[in-house]
C-alpha cells in the first residue's frame, strides 16, 4: 500500500505498525499535499487518501492507498489544537515553537481555572481500494499535557504528551510508542475492520477481494 503523507516520522510510524501486520507500506513520490479542513480528522484523512488514490490512478498503479490525519487536543483549551494541530501557531512555526505555545496556553488556562492537564492523541486513518471503496476508523488515547519538553525521540507533540506510566511519548522507545499510541490502535482497528475482505498487501500491489 501508499501512504499519504510527505511527514517522515509520520511514515516510519505507520510502516512500523503495519509491519506487525505483515503489512508494507511506501511513499508515493506523485503525491501532493491537499489542503485540509478545520473542523474533522476523518474528512481530512479521506481527503488525503482519496488525492492519492487519484495520483495512483494516474500513474496506473493498482494499490491501495492510506490517509492519516491526527492531532493532540487539550482539555483546558476545549480539545485545541485538534485538527490544525500541524498549523497550530501558523504555518511557519516550528514543532518547538508549536510546543512551547501549546504549553504556555495551557499553564494560563489551568491557573484560571477553566480546566486540567489532561489531553488526547488522535488518529483517524481512511482506507481507498482502487475501484475507490473506502473505510474509515479513529483511534484515540488519552493521558497529560507536560509542563515542559521530556526526551529526545518522537515527533511533533510526543516531548509534551504525557503516556499513563509517566513518561512522555518522546521518552518511549519507538518499539514502545508504536505498540501503544493512537496511530497504533487506529491501524489495529483498520485491520480487524479489513479482516476477511482482503489479503495484506505490500507495497505496489493489491490483495482486493471485491472490498
Amino acid at each position: 500500500m501508499y501512504v499519504a503523507t510527505k511527514n517522515a516520522g509520520k511514515l516510519r510510524e505507520l510502516r512500523a505498525i503495519l509491519a506487525q501486520y505483515g503489512w508494507e507500506a511506501s511513499a508515493f513520490a506523485g503525491y501532493a499535499d491537499v489542503a485540509e479542513g478545520e473542523s474533522s480528522y476523518a474528512e481530512n484523512a479521506a481527503l488525503k487518501a482519496h488525492a492519492l488514490r487519484a495520483a495512483l490512478d494516474a500513474a496506473g498503479i493498482a494499490a491501495p492507498a492510506l490517509g492519516d490525519d491526527s492531532g493532540l487536543e487539550v482539555a483546558a483549551l476545549g480539545g485545541r489544537p485538534g485538527v490544525l494541530s500541524a498549523r497550530y501557531g501558523g504555518e511557519g512555526a516550528s514543532w518547538a515553537e508549536r510546543r512551547r505555545r501549546l504549553l504556555a496556553e495551557t499553564a494560563a488556562a489551568v491557573a484560571g481555572g477553566t480546566g486540567g492537564r489532561g489531553a488526547r492523541f488522535v488518529c483517524a486513518l481512511c482506507w481507498v481500494e482502487t475501484g475507490g471503496a473506502s473505510l474509515g476508523v479513529v483511534g484515540t488515547l488519552p493521558g497529560l499535557l507536560a509542563r515542559e519538553d521530556r526526551g529526545a525521540g518522537g515527533f511533533s507533540y510526543d516531548a509534551i504528551f504525557e503516556y499513563a506510566d509517566g513518561r512522555t511519548f518522546a521518552e518511549l522507545s519507538e518499539e514502545e510508542k508504536n505498540r501503544v499510541s493512537h496511530r497504533a490502535r487506529a491501524v489495529s482497528d483498520l485491520v480487524a475492520a479489513l479482516a476477511g475482505r482482503i489479503q495484506a498487501p505490500g507495497a505496489g500491489t493489491t490483495g482486493a477481494t471485491g472490498m
